[in-house]
């Protein structure tokens, strides 16, 4: 049953196509034949609302010139990767394999580097009461090198509160770690919490480790300065 309202008259038109494969109500006629459609090549198809669905095509002329362009777009895909419309996904699983295998070993590299970086770090670090504390600035560096970072400082330092920040794209990325020995009394998570609000942005985590960040890279020198007076609060 449909209800019209007042968009149609008493008598709605009825269209059967494909010997009843879809019968359809139609407020007027469009083509006398679906042979009149010519080419039918569906575009989009998306939820509008619960229960509904939208489909887009064209038809006819701008049919042929949507799978024209695309045809273009394909051959320029194909010169792109220095291959042919066959071979195609192929070229293009190679680029995105070969794509795999340089970031694993930019991990590989940043870890070495990171791994370098932490042998310098550690003995720059400061004595508060008896425990190493250290805050460093490693601009470039992703959260999770960061995190690696910190391990291999808390292994090295021992007792140890450790802050590390760096700049990458434009963003800041903090890390902060507590060696379990002291978590009783400082925690990570709040130390990170001072210092991602500094650089206007927020943190949080463990009591041994924590992440966090901001938008305020101009602010940086500043959240790491608090990890020593953080320190002397607790201790």
């Amino acid at each position: 049953m449909a209800l019209f309202g007042e968009k149609y008259g008493d008598s709605v038109r009825v269209l059967t196509m494909g010997g009843g494969f879809s019968v359809e109500l139609c407020g007027g006629t469009h083509v006398n034949r679906t042979g009149d459609i010519g080419l039918f090549k569906i575009t989009s198809e998306g939820g509008v609302a619960a229960g509904v669905r939208r489909i887009e095509a064209v038809t006819g002329a701008p049919a042929l010139a949507y799978l024209n362009a695309a045809e273009e777009q394909l051959k320029e895909a194909a010169n792109l990767v220095r291959g042919s419309r066959d071979n195609l996904l192929d070229k293009l699983g190679g680029i995105l394999e070969r794509n795999r295998q340089l970031e694993k070993e930019l991990e590989q590299l940043k870890a070495k580097a990171a791994s370098a970086a932490g042998n310098d770090l550690a003995t720059s670090a400061l004595d508060v009461k008896g425990v190493r504390v250290l805050a460093a600035r490693q601009d470039g560096l992703d959260g999770k090198a960061l995190l690696a970072l910190v391990d291999q400082l808390k292994n090295k330092l021992g007792s140890a509160v450790i802050l590390l920040g760096g700049v990458q794209d434009d963003k800041v990325v903090l890390v902060a770690g507590v060696t379990q020995d002291l978590t009783g009394r400082l925690k990570a998570g709040d130390l990170m919490k001072q210092a991602a609000t500094a650089v206007g942005g927020k943190g949080g985590g463990r009591p041994d480790m924590a992440q966090g960040g901001g938008s305020e890279p101009a602010k940086l020198d500043d959240a790491l300065a608090l990890a020593v007076p953080f320190a002397e609060q607790g201790l």
